[in-house]
């Protein structure tokens, strides 16, 4: 994730990284035995504002037209009940 073509364009207009706000979308399809912690606690790229994980909606929950409402709270269980980021804020 450290070399992202995201966090490369944030660099060239944010060298310090005091404005940019880090997302890891799709943090729920990571490899297992894999996780996004380091890089939410700011431990492999420093920014002032941080990073946030979200767990997008799937494709079959856009096919099957499941609400936002519903997806946000699909999200909400899931990081509730992770072995690692329930621990998180």
């Amino acid at each position: 994730m450290t070399t992202s073509d995201g966090l490369q364009m944030a660099r060239e207009c944010d060298a310090k990284g005091i404005r940019t706000i880090g997302v890891i979308t799709k943090i729920d399809i990571m490899d297992k035995g894999t996780n996004a912690k380091r890089m939410i606690e700011g431990k492999d790229v420093g920014l002032r504002l941080g990073f946030i994980g979200i767990k997008n909606r799937s494709q079959q929950d856009i096919i099957d037209r499941i609400p936002v409402k519903v997806a946000i709270e699909k999200e909400q269980l899931y990081f509730s009940t992770h072995p690692v980021y329930s621990s998180m804020p």
